[in-house]
């Protein structure tokens, strides 16, 4: 009987013959190597590998004791990411000397020399690696497009492929509805315009979805936009497809054009605006009335300068598809307010005026702002409010400021750094049912049943199918062979209960006597 040792035992066995048979001569290393593959079995090749190894365990490679990207790092990290709205690490690290510039510009930050140089050669998937823990990955909102296909002939159609501009002005725009669970009655939505070079965007909220309310909307862009617009592109929405838009834009020496009917990602750039910023920071709710229109209007106009000013985006350079695999190429993570300062036809004085608005906006105020102002207006959701307020977090709970080399003070208040809350919807835990015991519909066999009973208790034997076939017989009209199944589901219950109760009055039996 051959008996194979243990794991345990085959490494002690080599453990004390690899030495011998290292120094054994040809003769003495063959005995040895038999002896081995007779006790474990092991294949010759392997056994002769295996005694050819050394008994030190190689030492491994251990990390430096001093860690590169240390706590202080880690935390300072931690507080940009923070006041850049959490955003990923692609578009956060070529940010970062902007960034660390503008807080420490405004005295929410300071460094040291150490912990600056490491930020600023820190890499994307460092980045990811460090934060980890605090990153967390919606629901989703219902669409009211309505076509309105009076004009679409007259409106030509762009695709996502057809933009290749390459100044600013071309916009694409959107509604996001602000409905909560119903589209009845009237509530806000907000107008979405997103520049395609330079990824500039507005928002502006609406009273309804009408036509007025967009061209009015339209009209005060214009004034506040940085360029002026050259070219919209819409859906097919009938708040954007109709007479009074067509004839503003052709005034204006607008280009009026259209995405194809369910293709969204015709319109990827400002679809992703929706999402990103929109919906993340206002939510899902229904609002209605003046007073929440009002208080939208607030938040966006904090909103606004945050996302331009302080949020890089990536643009994609090219798209090729090798085969199944697609290769996709972006330039470097860049904010609106760069690409638009890097244009070159943009005027002088748009430039200026661009730089010195930059010069004097504080991100960790508007921040404070934006922060206020979520608040306030999530007391005016009709649903949900529950799910949107979340708990303010203050910096010393978050992250520990008792690191010297960092000090990321707010002039008016040191203790608190505002983190932008972002909305959630909780899921709440689906309740288990228990078994269904109710009836959906009446029972066919209402009044046959006990007649059912009667005979199977004289004649177990008998199937469904040939009760069913008596009783067609004798009530012709009432009852049809649809019905098979229902009845054999009511007699195959009725035969387990007869089961079970056969075996439990045999145990009492059995019990009894025993006593």
């Amino acid at each position: 009987m051959n008996v194979r040792l243990s794991l345990k035992a085959r490494k002690e066995l080599l453990a004390s013959i690899r030495v011998p048979y290292q120094h054994a001569n040809r003769e003495e290393k063959i005995k040895i190597l038999d002896g081995l593959i007779a006790a474990t079995g092991y294949k010759r090749k392997h056994a002769i590998a295996m005694l050819n190894k050394s008994n030190k365990t190689p030492a491994r490679a251990s990390r430096l004791a001093s860690n590169r990207y240390n706590e202080a790092v880690h935390e300072a990290l931690l507080i940009l990411w923070h006041c850049a709205n959490r955003i990923c690490s692609k578009r956060l690290v070529p940010f970062i000397p902007e960034f660390i510039n503008a807080l420490e510009r405004h005295g929410h930050l300071s460094l040291s020399q150490e912990v600056r140089t490491k930020l600023l050669t820190i890499s994307p998937a460092t980045v990811d690696r460090l934060l980890k823990l605090e990153r967390q990955d919606k629901k989703k909102g219902i669409c009211t497009t309505r076509s309105g296909s009076l004009l679409k002939k007259q409106i030509p159609i762009r695709t996502f492929s057809d933009w290749n501009e390459i100044i600013p002005g071309f916009m694409e725009g959107d509604l996001v509805a602000h409905c909560g669970d119903t589209v009845s009655g009237s509530f806000l939505n907000t107008l979405v315009l997103t520049d395609i070079v330079s990824g500039w965007t507005e928002f502006m909220p609406l009273l309804c979805k009408t036509e007025a309310n967009v061209l009015e909307a339209l009209q005060i862009v214009q004034e506040i936009l940085p360029f002026p617009i050259l070219g919209i592109d819409t859906d097919n929405g009938s708040e954007f497809i109709n007479y009074g838009l067509l004839e503003f834009c052709n005034k204006q020496h607008i280009t009026f054009t259209r995405s194809r009917a369910y293709r969204k990602n015709d319109q990827a750039h400002v679809e992703e605006k929706n999402g990103s910023i929109v919906r993340r920071l206002i939510g899902y709710d229904r609002y209605e009335g003046v007073t929440a229109w009002h208080t939208l209007t607030e938040l966006y106009s904090v909103i606004r300068l945050y996302v331009n000013y302080f949020q890089p985006s990536l643009k994609l350079i090219y798209k090729n598809r090798e085969g199944a695999k697609v290769v996709k190429q972006y330039d470097k993570a860049k904010t609106p307010y760069q690409r638009l300062t890097d244009c070159t036809s943009l005027t002088k004085e748009d430039r200026d005026k661009l730089v010195e608005q930059y010069n004097i906006l504080d991100p960790l105020k508007l921040l404070c702002e934006i922060q206020q102002k979520q608040e306030e207006l999530w007391k005016y959701a009709w649903k949900g409010a529950e799910d949107t307020s979340q708990t303010i977090v203050a910096a010393d709970d978050l992250v520990k400021m008792e690191i010297d080399t960092i000090d990321s003070l707010d002039k008016e208040d040191s203790s608190n750094l505002v983190i932008l809350e972002h909305y959630k919807s909780i899921k709440k835990p689906r309740v288990a049912l228990g078994p269904r015991i109710w009836r959906t519909r009446k029972d066919p066999f209402e009044n046959s049943w006990e007649i059912l009973l009667t005979q199977l208790k004289i004649n177990p034997g008998l199937t469904s199918k040939d009760l069913l076939e008596e009783l067609i017989q004798r009530e012709p009209g009432v009852y049809g062979m649809k019905l098979l199944r229902t009845l054999q589901r009511r007699i195959s219950t009725w035969r387990k209960e007869q089961l079970q109760f056969a075996k439990d009055h045999q145990l009492k039996l059995i019990t009894g006597s025993k006593m």
